[in-house]
């Protein structure tokens, strides 16, 4: 029912109404998948999507609307896709929905609807959550098969965790036709620290996402909707007056207008937005007081219950309510305040006891009859309003039941703060443990496990501190253990190089002869061989395969296989590698181990990569991803297949879609380490293409500037390796060669065949450019690096391109390359290769060199190689290359910036446009006026039209 202070007249609003309806278009053929709508509150986003929704509807399309609750926050899981799929069930029933998912998936979907029956009983959190995440996906792809669909989600500020991370997974995997997401958000309430910047920024890179603003309306769209509410045109005075207090936001000049004639404007904005409750009668303000401590949202029968009116009572003393649009009838006999600041307003006005009262009779309702609230909300319900009346005893007992159920939902993040606050009122219930069957460690224990699924870190560490105080390691060696290891998987995900002590302690505690011993030997080996220790962490393989293979625990049996099989790859010895792999890839098979087999295809890869086999790589890498998503491993195994994915991408120069593959894994938040691992991949491909900005964000982040400690050998190499090159970009040779120096006194360097000749063939690099003004510590470098080579092992052709780059028989290498089919290694080793031409009078020579090298640089944009390239071919006389196009020396950042740019948009402008600092817009304008030769924006714009870089 609509109220009389909503204009009739849809104002304002018809340009984005029209952009909603563009990005629908591109949708239904799959070039959009996503739009955010921003704006403040009160501003008329949901009025906007309401318009869009209906018309969509009235064209066909299957329109779900879901919205999140500022309760989402404490615990209400995945609330706006519960919503969207009630609707769905509603409308076709539970049989037809499931009749749309694999067979038996739809069990996974009664972690938020019962009617799809029993949960799948699953102890492997992370499987349960990813094929929570992929049957959703699923069903919307299904949905739109049939025809156009629409998912509406309103207010994602207010998102909780899990919907959060599960909105950035369909973003991001939804690449069908014919359907589109639509989500909203209060642009005002996103102060820095806030949870939906991060995520606003990801999916603002993502492509086919639409960002949309809601501006305030101007002073003839106010009066215009002064004309629809009033049903005359007002006189100027008025709209002046209304529009100069209210700013424009509609919801504003709603509240002015419902003032009275003297369009009085309250002095504080909850005043403005109770102005049109206090007008209504004393019963129904007393009854919105009562509805509004249920939230946003309540349903009649369980108002009526709290109230302790009748139905007729009730829906006497709403019906002013409803008349004024303070109150909206929505389905299930539920009523939603038009507008959650009215709400939010409403209960901020609760006296204190009156605040606990409401509280108290909402939860002793639902305690009563739990069929009050919406399926699976129960828990939550209970835990909001038993925390509000203050009742510490119920207030634990539906926190503790809250966040089990959140554990069901795979809801981790939202578990935390539940269990959190049983940890804080356990001393004020005396028998505390005996009410919820568990004591105070376990509770520790349950949310350190909490936060390990949910990926706080931070978190999870206090929790296992504070469990393993309250332990005695004598009385319970066990689960003293278990809280040691975690610790340890904890500190490896923050990369501390402490680990191997608690995996030690942990071993210390078991017996030597038990399954338990087995279990900490497999972490404890494999940390050992990645930090080079490779003969005692085979002496603990060798112990663990024993026991492993005399109890029987074939998983364990394969996982210390592979352990064994990176230390063969540690030691060149890639073709052994592959066999043991391919022996553990077996009894994953056989025991049907999902996690062993993916661990298999993942390690395989990298060997695949390292022997220079690119495209069995690539096919098994999309296999193996292809399979996680199959086996809901997506963010575990999954993504260590697709950093290794995106480094064979990278090697071969499809370095596009090896961003693309980082881009896309770094969405599911993958542990530190693992987001270390992609960010590398990344800066490898910025470092060839002069991304300056973005490798010292990489490089900061990863901790290479300030050496932070590492303790897997691949990564020392890797970060130095990287902080040469940056080094190099910036024509910095000196401290290039100061970083060459450093990491051959480390006292842990990479056995591995490819890595160290990768590093020794740069190390040759970096002493050909310092070689000059630095000659003595050159030659010590040089000295030093014939030392290391002499005990590297060379095998397999990738290997050998590399030793014939240090060596300087740059020729034969470029061919190795070709062979390869690395364009970036190829081109570079002719750049090297005309030098060497050049300085031998061989100009020829060298400009055929150069003929060869350019192109392959130009298709990559590899921008630095490019310019070395056009300069050594000015020299020897090559004759000028043709001229690069000025879009392709543009970064797509870059053109993102020149197109504001030429919209006339400020740095300020462009930085929150962008989700980045003013300070890093100006440094992109300073390269772009580099790039394009010009000296101001406005030459800047005129080239970008001139050029057609933004056609």
């Amino acid at each position: 029912m609509r109220g009389r202070s909503v204009s009739p007249v849809f104002v304002g609003r018809e340009e984005e109404l029209a952009a909603l309806f563009e990005s629908f278009d591109e949708a239904l053929k799959g070039k959009v998948t996503a739009v955010l709508l921003g704006g403040e509150a009160g501003v008329g986003k949901t009025r906007l999507v309401q318009r869009f929704a209906e018309r969509c509807a009235a064209d066909g399309a299957q329109v779900l609307l879901g919205g999140c609750v500022e309760l989402s926050t404490e615990g209400l899981a995945y609330a706006p896709f519960t919503a969207a799929l009630r609707q769905l069930v509603r409308e076709q029933g539970p049989a037809a929905v499931a009749a749309l998912l694999p067979e038996g998936a739809e069990r996974d979907l009664a972690r938020l609807l019962p009617e799809f029956g029993e949960p799948v009983g699953d102890g492997e959190t992370d499987t349960g959550r990813a094929r929570l995440f992929e049957q959703i996906l699923t069903l919307l792809e299904r949905l739109a098969d049939a025809r156009p669909t629409v998912l509406v989600i309103e207010d994602i500020h207010w998102a909780d965790r899990s919907s959060r991370d599960l909105i950035a997974f369909l973003t991001r995997n939804l690449h069908i036709p014919q359907v589109l997401i639509v989500m909203t958000y209060r642009s005002d309430d996103l102060h820095r620290q806030h949870p939906l910047r991060p995520v606003l920024a990801e999916l603002g890179r993502v492509q086919g996402v639409h960002r949309l603003d809601l501006p305030r309306l101007s002073r003839d769209e106010v009066a215009q909707q002064m004309t629809g509410i009033l049903g005359r045109v007002p006189d100027y005075a008025k709209v002046e007056k209304v529009y100069e207090r209210s700013e424009g936001i509609p919801l504003f000049v709603e509240a002015m207008l419902e003032s009275g004639e003297d369009c009085g404007f309250p002095e504080s904005m909850q005043d403005l937005i109770l102005n049109s409750v206090e007008r209504l009668p004393e019963e129904t303000q007393r009854v919105l007081r009562i509805a509004a401590a249920g939230g946003n949202r309540v349903g009649h029968a369980l108002l009526a219950a709290v109230s302790g009116l009748s139905d007729v009572e009730l829906e006497t003393a709403l019906r002013p309510a409803i008349a004024g649009n303070v109150l909206q009838v929505a389905d299930n006999r539920a009523y939603v305040f038009r507008h959650s600041l009215i709400q939010e307003a409403v209960h901020d006005e609760l006296l204190p006891g009156e605040h606990q009262r409401l509280h108290a009779r909402y939860a002793e309702e639902i305690s009563k009859d739990r069929t009050l609230v919406p399926p699976g909300r129960a828990p939550v319900e209970l835990a909001h309003h038993w925390y509000g009346a203050r009742n510490d005893l119920w207030a634990l007992i539906s926190a503790w039941e809250a966040a089990q159920k959140s554990f069901k939902a795979f809801a981790y993040t939202e578990a935390v703060p539940l269990l959190e606050r049983v940890l804080m009122l356990w001393d004020r219930v005396p028998d505390a443990a005996e009410r919820i069957g568990a004591d105070h460690t376990a509770v520790l224990e349950r949310a350190s496990e909490a936060a390990h699924a949910g990926g706080d870190v931070d978190k999870g560490m206090k929790f296992v501190k504070a469990a393993l105080k309250q332990l005695d390691e004598t009385r319970e060696p066990g689960r003293v253990a278990q809280l040691i290891a975690r610790r340890a998987a904890f500190r490896n995900s923050k990369g501390h190089v402490d680990v191997i002590e608690d995996l030690r302690d942990a071993l210390r505690l078991v017996p030597g002869d038990s399954l338990e011993h087995a279990e900490v030997v497999a972490p404890l080996s494999r940390h050992l061989m990645l930090r080079g220790e490779i003969a005692e962490a085979s002496e603990l393989i060798a112990e663990g395969l024993r026991l492993a293979r005399q109890l029987g625990d074939r998983c364990l049996e394969s996982d210390l296989l592979m352990n064994l099989a990176l230390g063969h790859s540690l030691n060149g010895e890639t073709e052994s590698v592959i066999a043991l792999n391919e022996q553990a890839l077996e009894i994953g098979r056989e025991e049907q181990s999902h996690r062993i087999i993916l661990r298999a295809i993942g390690n395989n890869i990298d060997s695949l990569i390292e022997m220079g086999r690119h495209e069995e790589a690539l096919r098994l890498s999309e296999q193996g991803w292809e399979t996680a998503r199959k086996w809901g491993r997506l963010r575990g195994s999954g993504l260590f297949i697709m950093n290794n994915w995106a480094e064979a991408l990278e090697t071969i120069g499809r370095w596009d879609e090896a961003i693309e593959i980082v881009e896309s894994a770094l969405a599911y938040g993958p542990a530190l380490r693992t987001r270390f691992a992609l960010l590398r991949v990344r800066a490898d491909i910025a470092l060839a293409r002069g991304e300056l900005e973005l490798v010292e964000s990489i490089l900061s982040e990863v901790g290479v500037f300030k050496e932070r400690p590492e303790d897997f050998v691949q990564d020392i190499t890797n970060n130095a390796r990287l902080c040469i090159g940056w080094h190099l970009l910036r024509g910095e040779p000196a401290q290039a060669l100061a970083a060459a120096e450093r990491v051959l006194a480390h006292p842990t360097r990479s056995s591995k065949a490819m890595l160290g000749w990768r590093l020794l063939a740069l190390l040759r690099v970096v002493c050909d450019a310092a070689e000059g003004t630095e000659p003595e510590r050159t030659a010590a470098v040089r000295a030093r690096a014939a030392e290391v080579a002499s005990e590297l092992s060379v095998i397999g052709p990738v290997v050998e391109a590399y030793r014939l780059s240090y060596s300087g028989d740059f020729d034969a290498a470029a061919a190795g390359w070709e062979r390869l089919n690395r364009p970036h290694n190829q081109a570079k080793a002719l750049l090297r290769a005309a030098v060497v031409a050049a300085r031998s009078g061989d100009r020829e020579g060298a400009a055929a060199r150069l003929k060869l090298a350019l192109p392959l640089a130009r298709a990559l944009r590899a921008t630095p190689l490019v310019t070395e390239i056009e300069a050594l071919s000015r020299r020897v006389g090559a004759g000028a290359p043709q001229p690069q196009e000025a879009s392709e020396l543009l970064t797509p950042r870059e053109l993102e910036v020149l197109r504001l740019v030429t919209q006339g948009r400020t740095n300020r402008d462009i930085a929150a446009e962008l989700f980045i600092s003013a300070k890093t817009v100006s440094v992109h304008v300073s390269n772009i006026l580099a790039k394009l030769g010009v000296t101001t924006r406005g030459e800047a714009a005129a080239a970008a039209h001139r050029l057609s870089l933004l056609s």
